[in-house]
């Protein structure tokens, strides 16, 4: 017997409801993107591992799926060094290029590579499958994709403000209300500054991050280990404890930070931002709120500016967006200086929050709108010409390929929840209608096409 075909772990296969979800997601951050001015790129699946390695740390490189050469891609290794190197060694020489890990990366070669062809600032947005050789667990994948917008060449504030304002518009579009967080990584340096660890700054962000998942005991513990005094964790406390509101909060941390210039700089931004998104009555100008969180520091360590960490409310559910402001992303590939602020959907959270929330529209898995039912030969030529005016005018129908008993062509029009059923048989042909049954409710009635297309319509 022939062994079951599968898959590789850590990827999935998607049906057709589950596609249509997905689209309605992807169409959504879509289209909002392009609502303000993002214009879409792609980048190849694969890029040269020269571009890919030391980006992303010891621990990034370990997880990047390298593509072996092709044809004899042993030709230029010795026998000797097969008992010699480690693996990672020999990947060097077996590999030239590997799966992208992430968007971010290729997007930075992207703006070297072009950059003769751009007009600064470049705003990009990109939706693609990443990769990463990741244990595969419950809500992590070797395979998913990342729904990116990005803003290089520009250090104008008003940039955080449109991505803030556009996080607002996708979520308020979902139906999915949440809190979107903002903190800037000035403040961190400057908290870092003020009890003598400057030096410690990835350590205190990498840990305080960590707050919602392992709790203060936890982070405490953590910065003692990174080496911070006891001193130091206690001066530390009030800042991560802070609370009030966002006004609030402000004016306590230009009080800690006094004497840091680069914290009070952190402290200026985060107000420009909170600013620009009240109306003129002083109210937020967002329809979900806004939090000046102190605890989000964001892991990656190229931000420089503000950050943000979009959270659901009603699921309990990691972070499902994120981004900053980075002031050198495509330093590392020879261009210095260039500043750039971007964010990411996390497509696959919203799915699982939009499925427990039961926050899809019908129309969003609804493929077709009508069916004719095929009573035989000249019933259907007939149905087909209908469906020809049915789709000129913007609805999707489908004709039942087959004379199938009613029993069968119905259960089809239900599985597909298809909304409405044209029933095309002689007498309907002789009249010029459609008798159109309403597979909600069961209602029937005879209608000309034209009265069809008005009634599906709505």
């Amino acid at each position: 017997m022939a062994q079951k075909p599968s898959i590789p772990k850590g990827t999935r296969d998607f049906n057709t409801v589950e596609m249509a979800r997905r689209n309605y997601i992807f169409d959504t951050i879509r289209s909002v993107y392009a609502l303000y001015g993002f214009r879409q790129i792609e980048t190849p699946a694969m890029e040269n591992l020269s571009t890919l390695m030391g980006k992303y740390g010891e621990e990034g490189d370990k997880l990047l799926f390298k593509i072996l050469n092709s044809g004899d891609f042993k030709k230029n290794v010795p026998a000797e060094d097969y008992n010699e190197k480690s693996a990672a060694q020999l990947a060097s020489k077996f590999c030239e290029k590997g799966l992208r890990y992430d968007l971010t990366v290729p997007f930075a070669r992207f703006v070297v590579q072009h950059r003769d062809e751009l007009q600064m600032p470049f705003k990009r947005y990109q939706i693609q499958p990443v990769w990463r050789a990741d244990r595969p667990q419950k809500g992590r994948y070797r395979e998913f994709y990342q729904c990116d917008a990005d803003v290089v060449g520009s250090d104008s504030l008003l940039n955080e403000v449109e991505l803030m304002q556009i996080i607002d518009e996708v979520f308020t579009r979902f139906g999915i209300r949440v809190s979107i967080k903002i903190n800037n990584r000035k403040i961190l340096t400057g908290m870092a500054e003020i009890i003598g660890a400057a030096d410690k700054i990835v350590d205190i962000t990498v840990a305080i991050d960590k707050l919602d998942k392992i709790g203060i005991d936890k982070v405490n513990d953590e910065l003692r280990a990174a080496g911070l005094s006891d001193a130091q964790v206690e001066t530390l406390q009030p800042v991560i404890n802070l609370s009030g509101t966002n006004v609030e909060k402000l004016q306590t941390m230009r009080q800690v930070l006094a004497a840091s210039e680069v914290g009070l700089k952190g402290c200026e931004e985060v107000e420009f931002v909170l600013n620009a998104l009240t109306d003129a009555d002083g109210n937020s100008a967002l329809r979900n709120e806004v939090d000046f969180d102190l605890t989000l520091a964001r892991g990656l360590n190229y931000y420089t500016g503000c950050i943000f960490e979009v959270k659901a409310l009603d699921v309990l559910i990691g972070s499902i967006t994120g981004g900053g402001r980075y002031d050198n992303l495509t330093g590392i590939f020879g261009l210095p200086g260039l500043s750039g602020v971007g964010i990411s959907f996390g497509a696959d959270r919203i799915y699982d929050v939009l499925n427990q929330l039961d926050l899809y529209p019908a129309a969003a898995t609804t493929a077709t709108q009508l069916l004719f039912i095929n009573f035989g030969a000249a019933e259907a030529a007939h149905c087909l010409r209908l469906a020809q005016q049915v789709r000129a005018a913007g609805i999707s129908a489908e004709v039942y390929p087959d004379a199938a008993k009613m029993k069968k062509q119905m259960s089809y029009a239900n599985a597909g929840a298809v909304p409405y059923v044209a029933l095309v048989g002689e007498n309907e042909m002789q009249q010029g209608v459609v008798s159109l049954k309403n597979m909600n409710t069961g209602e029937q009635m005879q209608l000309t096409i034209d009265e069809v297309i008005a009634k599906i319509k709505g």
